[in-house]
C-alpha cells in the first residue's frame, strides 16, 4: 500500500477479534485521559455493523463512563426504532453494561425534513465537549465517510463550511441524512477509521493512489496531518 498520499497510521491485525481487543482498551484510555484532563470526555461513533463487536468489548471497560459524551458522526433521517438507525445501532450495540452509564445524544427530531433540523441538531449537541477525544470514522465502497458522498450535491458544503453540523442526501443511498462536517471531525484529538475485510482493503488501496478528495471523501481525513489518525483494519472478521 503507496503511502506517499496518505497521512494516517495504517495498523494490521489478522482478525477482528484481535483489533477490537486493543482498541477498545486504546479509546478506553483516550476517554479516561480526557476526564482526568478536562472533568469529561467526548466519544463519536459510527453506525453499520463494522463497530458492533468492538462497541460490545468497549461497553465492558472500567472507565468513568457517567462523564463520557457520545454522540453520532452522522445518522439517517429515519425514526430511531428503524433498522437504518445508528441510534438504534448505539443504543443496542454500545450503550450497554458499564457503557449504559455514558451520556449519549442522538440526531433525530421529530422534523420530517433533515435540512429543516439543522438549526435544531446543532442546538441539541452543543454541549458536547470539542475538540472531540475520539471520533471512529467507517468507509464506504464509494470512499465516502460520516454522510459525506462523493454523489451528493452538498458535497462542497461539507468540505468547506464552518458549520458544525448539516444536511446531506446521497443520489446513491436511501434517506436524507445528518452529519458532522469535515471541519468539525477535524476538531478532534484522535481520528480512527475502522475497516474490516479484504473488500475494505482494496478500497483503501484504491483511496491511497491519490488525493481527489471529492471522489473519495475520506482522503479528507487520511490525507492531513494536523489531527493523528490511525486507520485499525482486521483483515479477517
Amino acid at each position: 500500500m503507496s503511502n506517499k498520499i496518505m497521512q494516517a497510521d495504517l495498523r494490521k491485525f489478522e482478525t477482528s477479534t484481535e483489533l477490537n481487543d486493543v482498541f477498545a482498551q486504546e479509546i478506553a484510555d483516550k476517554l479516561q485521559a480526557g476526564i482526568d484532563a478536562n472533568g469529561t470526555a467526548s466519544l463519536l461513533v459510527s453506525g453499520g455493523n463494522t463497530p458492533r463487536p468492538m462497541f460490545a468489548v468497549l461497553s465492558e471497560k472500567d472507565i468513568d463512563w457517567s462523564k463520557v459524551n457520545i454522540a453520532l458522526v452522522d445518522d439517517r433521517w429515519v425514526d430511531v426504532t428503524d433498522t437504518a438507525s445508528n441510534e438504534k445501532m448505539a443504543n443496542e450495540a454500545l450503550l450497554i453494561n458499564k457503557a449504559a452509564a455514558a451520556n449519549f445524544v442522538g440526531m433525530k427530531t421529530d422534523s420530517d425534513d433533515a435540512f429543516a433540523a439543522v438549526g435544531a441538531v446543532t442546538d441539541k449537541l452543543a454541549h458536547i465537549q470539542q475538540p472531540f477525544d475520539v471520533v471512529i470514522l467507517g468507509m464506504g465502497e464509494d470512499g465516502h465517510t460520516a454522510s459525506i458522498f462523493p454523489c451528493c450535491a452538498q458535497l462542497d458544503e461539507a468540505l468547506t463550511t464552518d458549520a458544525v453540523l448539516m444536511a446531506t442526501e446521497p443520489t446513491t443511498a436511501p434517506h436524507q441524512r445528518m452529519t458532522y462536517t469535515k471541519s468539525a471531525l477535524l476538531n478532534s484529538k484522535q481520528l480512527y477509521l475502522h475497516l474490516v475485510g479484504e473488500s475494505k482493503e482494496v478500497v483503501l488501496n484504491q483511496v491511497a493512489e491519490n488525493d481527489d478528495v471529492k471522489q473519495a471523501p475520506i482522503r479528507a481525513f487520511l490525507n492531513q496531518a494536523d489531527v493523528p489518525m490511525s486507520v485499525m483494519f482486521a483483515k479477517n472478521k
